[in-house]
């Protein structure tokens, strides 16, 4: 067991140029299983970003902020592919992508052979194998150790990036007393389930909180001046969050950054992933001297009442409300017990209903062993997208989708699956491959913004354009039967 204070650091991060005034900083935390090979390297690190700015015809800090992307990956065969292709999409004028580091952690299936046949086509992709999975933290502490730029990315290999998420992620980092930026999670799920109203609800409130008290976390952006987090973390991005904020950097919290995942579509994958959560956040509490804001119940309970449009609005809600904070109690008493009885949650279970990430396309006529899903964002013309006008404009957004829904069904095969998932946001799953999903997603968008809609009870027509994006994923082939071969 071993204690720094931020003072202990400065010798690593002074050097590359890129700490605040310290001086009056002296908050410690406890670092445990910091291997003694990571001694020094931010030292190493400075050094080598220096080299990458420095070198002719590299890109520069000005006018695009130079990152590494960073995505932990355990058997994620199905989506690391197309998470790779859309994030080296990612494209802005704040940006320059300058590798993408992929840490494949005790994968046993075809995710490390994936990986290195993209890295022969694209100089940018790394790929660093760990033959024992040890955990997330140990992949990232890996990933940290050879990332080289000066801002560091972690994305997930199971969430679907906005195609301008990256540079508002790393548009902030202009300001140098920012150290860190945190985007905005909205969850696919289908809302008009229990389960669905119990995950949307949650990523609301932490969006709400989030805008007062930054808690980041499912993509995340950081100065490159911490050499690891401790290895027994359950919460690698509170971890995270706590040494920047020790070290006098600013935190920002970005809800234009959007990133699309799925939550649990189960009780039992809930409760163990609300459970591993809070165990963690305890832990660092006590370990690392940081409290995420989600901690406190008050300013959630005051969230909730703030959102009572989407909460509290029906019976129904009521009821599902109700049920969402019962489990999410439950979850925090067995997370309390978990970190009293010294349970780790380091190494994860997985979740595996969040990695059955559904996919919103239509179905092609042909037989296709694909999957994909299309996100829709519906934009109302006229919308100012700020805190003032964001409760009218979410309302309308969802009357918009409700009343395009019936239409958009209408157009589509029954197989294919359509849903609302939050406010204005739309998802189809389908069985097609990218191609096809292509065809799709253009076909809803052009029905869209040629539909006549009016919102309010005045009828007041507004003009809707449409943003989407789509993931694919590998699907078993259907088993064939009798009837299917038409014998």
């Amino acid at each position: 067991m071993a204690t720094y204070t931020v003072n202990d650091m400065q010798s690593d991060i002074v050097g590359a140029g890129l700490a605040p005034a310290l001086e009056n900083t002296m908050a410690t935390y406890t670092v445990k299983d910091i291997q003694p090979d990571r001694v020094g390297a931010g030292l190493r690190r400075s050094a080598a970003t220096a080299a990458l700015v420095a070198a002719p015809g590299s890109p520069t800090l000005a006018p695009a902020q130079v990152c590494s992307i960073g995505i932990m990956a355990y058997n994620e065969e199905a989506n690391i592919a197309r998470t790779l292709e859309s994030v080296l999409a990612q494209s802005g004028p704040s940006i320059c992508i300058h590798e993408v580091i992929v840490v494949a952690s005790g994968c046993t299936d075809r995710t490390i052979p994936i990986v290195t046949g993209l890295a022969a086509q694209e100089p940018r992709i790394r790929l660093l194998v760990q033959e024992r999975r040890e955990g997330k933290a140990s992949a990232i502490n890996l990933f940290l150790k050879e990332a080289v730029s000066p801002v560091v990315v972690l994305i997930g290999a199971d969430v679907i990036p906005e195609t301008s998420a990256m540079e508002f992620l790393c548009a902030p980092f202009k300001d140098p007393t920012i150290g860190m930026v945190g985007g905005r999670p909205v969850p696919i799920n289908d809302a008009a389930t229990f389960m669905g109203h119990a995950v949307h609800l949650l990523w609301r409130l932490h969006d709400r909180v989030a805008r007062i008290h930054p808690k980041l976390g499912e993509v995340i952006a950081f100065r490159n001046v911490i050499s690891g987090i401790p290895t027994d973390s359950a919460v690698d991005e509170i971890s995270i969050q706590a040494l920047i904020s020790q070290l006098g950097y600013r935190l920002i919290y970005q809800p234009d950054c959007i990133v699309y995942n799925k939550g649990p579509v189960t009780v039992r994958d809930f409760l163990k992933q609300r459970r591993r959560i809070y165990a963690g956040h305890i832990k660092v509490l006590k370990q690392q001297k940081y409290e995420a804001s989600t901690m406190k119940v008050s300013p959630i309970f005051r969230q909730l009442i703030n959102a009572r449009h989407y909460a509290l609005s029906t019976p129904r809600q009521v009821t599902w409300t109700l049920g969402a904070m019962a489990l999410e109690g439950y979850a925090r008493a067995q997370g309390r017990y978990d970190y009293w009885r010294k349970h780790e949650h380091f190494i994860w279970q997985a979740v595996s209903s969040t990695k059955e990430l559904e996919a919103g396309q239509y179905k092609m006529r042909r037989i296709c062993n694909a999957q994909s899903v299309i996100v829709f964002r519906l934009l109302l013309e006229g919308a100012q997208h700020n805190d003032v006008q964001r409760e009218r404009e979410e309302r309308e957004a969802n009357e918009v989708a409700r009343k395009l829904l019936p239409l958009l069904k209408s157009k589509m095969r029954k197989e294919d699956m359509l849903s609302i998932n939050g406010p204005g946001i739309m998802t189809a799953v389908i069985r097609a491959e990218q191609h096809g999903a292509e065809l799709v997603a253009q076909r809803i968008k052009k029905i869209v913004e040629s539909a006549p809609v009016r919102v309010d009870a005045r009828g007041r027509e507004v003009k809707v354009t449409i943003a989407y994006s789509s993931l694919t994923f590998a699907a078993p082939a259907p088993t064939m039967t009798t009837k299917d071969a038409g014998l």
